[in-house]
């Protein structure tokens, strides 16, 4: 009896062991709080900085002749090389003078024949002028006299013009360069040119200095004059027109040599809503030729109050806006949508939404968050400031 007394106190014990085993674990002990990540950010301070636009541009000559014949005629010689130097008042060509020697020639004898032809008529003149005081001869004979002479006059200034007229021609014969300049392609001994022909004998052009044309777009235009009547920027100089350009070449290399911008066109292109800037450029070594297509780097003034910040720290938004994540006092991350009005080297102007003091976050965008806490770190920044005075 005492044997079977003891099997329901086992089932008992085996189902609460069994109970025992599913219960669940007491919880874990909690870990060390996490730490805030590390933000690299640029505090942000006004500066100066010279504000330049980049435009493109095409060089012209400084000066352009097409030298044309002013006589007709067959070409004797050629006095220079094609491509080379000439100066002004240089003989470029001689065209065969004969004729106009022959005709120079001929207007001097008829001015000749017409002096001595004065000479008869007015001897007559004065002679009958002296009869005709004592009535020896006729008043009609006087009167036929005196004109005689006036007509021989009137034929000594028509041989003096023809006479002049010739030796024109015949100085012709000779064409000479009008300015200082290089030569292009030239036509050769033996063609025949014909006065004030379209096609030109040679093409001239100074290229010592030289032009560049520089279309700059109205709307630019006026920003520039607004900025500069509410002091915004400052030109260097007097005058806005008379500030300094630099240029790229198509390669990508600078040219060495500043120019100053000389002109301003007064009249808007209707097709393309631009006015035409001229710069000037000393070319000694004669690298810029005419027609060549150049980056031109117009100072347009200095603005005392900019904010720059690394391009590194501007993302876009869904918009396309601009964006930038700044820390603020309570390291806590605020997004900011600001504006940009142009790249300076490796930053961009802000013209709003962000100003002197704020921290932009730079380094560890991926980590931060807007919201988010984060320990910031200044970033000391490496590159050189573009264009700051």
């Amino acid at each position: 009896m005492k044997s079977h007394s003891f099997f329901p106190y086992a089932i008992t014990a085996f189902v609460f062991a069994v109970i025992g085993c599913h219960e669940s674990p007491p919880p874990a002990a909690s870990g060390p709080p996490q730490t805030p990540p590390q933000v690299g950010v640029v505090t942000l301070v006004r500066q100066s900085v010279m504000l330049t636009t980049d435009l493109p541009g095409r060089t012209s000559p400084y000066r352009i002749a097409d030298v044309r014949p002013q006589v007709s005629g067959v070409i004797q010689k050629r006095m220079f090389a094609e491509g080379g130097e000439v100066q002004a008042g240089q003989q470029l060509y001689q065209i065969d003078p004969a004729p106009y020697q022959a005709a120079y020639d001929t207007a001097l004898a008829t001015l000749a024949h017409a002096n001595a032809e004065m000479a008869s008529a007015k001897a007559l003149a004065d002679r009958y002028k002296a009869l005709g005081a004592s009535n020896a001869v006729s008043k009609q004979d006087y009167d036929n006299a005196a004109a005689s002479e006036l007509q021989a006059q009137a034929d000594i200034e028509s041989g003096q013009a023809a006479v002049e007229t010739a030796h024109i021609n015949l100085v012709y014969t000779k064409v000479l360069s009008p300015i200082t300049g290089r030569t292009g392609r030239s036509i050769t001994e033996g063609a025949l040119v014909t006065a004030n022909q379209l096609i030109p004998l040679v093409r001239v052009q100074q290229l010592d200095p030289i032009y560049v044309d520089i279309p700059q777009s109205t709307a630019l235009l006026l920003r520039l004059r607004r900025e500069l009547a509410s002091s915004q920027i400052k030109i260097k100089g007097s005058d806005e027109n008379q500030a300094p350009v630099t240029l790229t070449l198509e390669d990508g290399s600078q040219y060495d040599q500043p120019g100053q911008l000389e002109f301003a066109e007064t009249t808007v292109d209707q097709s393309t809503g631009s006015v035409i800037l001229r710069a000037v450029f000393p070319n000694p070594q004669k690298l810029l030729l005419p027609g060549m297509f150049v980056t031109a780097r117009l100072e347009e003034g200095m603005s005392g109050n900019a904010i720059l910040v690394p391009q590194q720290g501007v993302t876009h938004n869904a918009k396309g806006e601009p964006t930038v994540l700044v820390v603020t006092p309570d390291n806590k991350v605020e997004l900011r949508v600001i504006k940009t009005d142009r790249a300076i080297r490796d930053k961009w102007l802000v013209t709003d939404g962000l100003t002197a003091g704020d921290h932009v976050i730079v380094d560890g965008l991926q980590r931060a968050q807007p919201g988010a806490t984060v320990a910031p770190t200044e970033v000391t920044s490496t590159t050189t400031p573009a264009h700051q005075q």
